[in-house]
């Protein structure tokens, strides 16, 4: 018996790409962190990129894949393709001008800042059109989902203003000194959010998605499944018809 069976198209499906992204999100911060050669914890995320070749090369080529893929994102309307594009070139310049971390040098001043503020606004609007989508199917599994996309979305909008408020107030109101590694838990709750949201979207998770629509990695996706939530089929009626 054939297990694996071969591929229909050259291109690998978008659901795979985004489970590949989702496990990508959720790691980042545990891998970077685990790899770091730093004499005490990271206090952010980007500090990795001066924590010894390990934590850099992971940190940069992860964010890379982020990118990569959603450069090759379209969604389902122009609103989406152009926000994921940039998102992406927001990606890169989280990846390509290292932070003022701890002792390290800008290339060019705040553009690290702003581009890290832009794809996480980016990702979080996407986890709200996903919830959005779902709602619109109206079975129990894409409601479920739909209650984890608002979930994400909102932890995102925490970790941002946490984010925001140590960047602008925290040493003024000393937050660093109440809350250790305030800036790493609050990039690590974002990229986390928003890595659960495209795993649930990825499709292959089966008790959050009905049988049709469920992606599988090794064999051939039933006729329902696809990459995008559409609302579900309405049966036609006679109620107000006209002729």
């Amino acid at each position: 018996m054939q297990i694996i069976k071969k591929p229909k198209t050259a291109e690998i499906n978008q659901l795979t790409m985004k489970l590949i992204v989702g496990v990508i999100a959720v790691v980042i911060a545990s891998v970077t962190s685990f790899v770091s050669t730093l004499d005490r914890p990271l206090t952010s995320i980007s500090e990795s990129y001066f924590a010894g070749d390990w934590s850099r090369n992971i940190f940069v080529g992860f964010l890379f894949a982020i990118s990569a893929f959603l450069l090759s994102y379209n969604g389902q309307t122009r609103a989406h393709m152009v926000l994921s594009r940039v998102a992406a070139l927001a990606g890169l310049g989280v990846a390509m001008f290292p932070c003022k971390c701890r002792g390290g040098e800008e290339i060019i001043p705040y553009v690290h800042y702003a581009s890290a503020a832009v794809m996480f606004a980016v990702l979080a609007y996407f986890c709200i059109e996903f919830y959005r989508h779902a709602r619109s199917k109206g079975h129990r599994q894409a409601g479920w989902r739909a209650k984890i996309y608002l979930a994400c979305f909102w932890t995102m909008v925490v970790a941002m203003v946490a984010l925001f408020v140590n960047g602008v107030w925290g040493e003024t109101l000393e937050i660093e000194t109440r809350i250790p590694r305030i800036v790493f838990y609050g990039e690590a709750m974002a990229l986390s959010a928003f890595g659960v949201c495209w795993l649930v979207a990825s499709r292959v998770l089966p008790v959050l998605t009905r049988p049709e629509e469920r992606h599988r990695l090794l064999a051939e996706d039933p006729p329902g499944a696809s990459g995008v939530e559409k609302p579900e089929a309405q049966p036609p009626t006679t109620a107000g018809r006209h002729g």
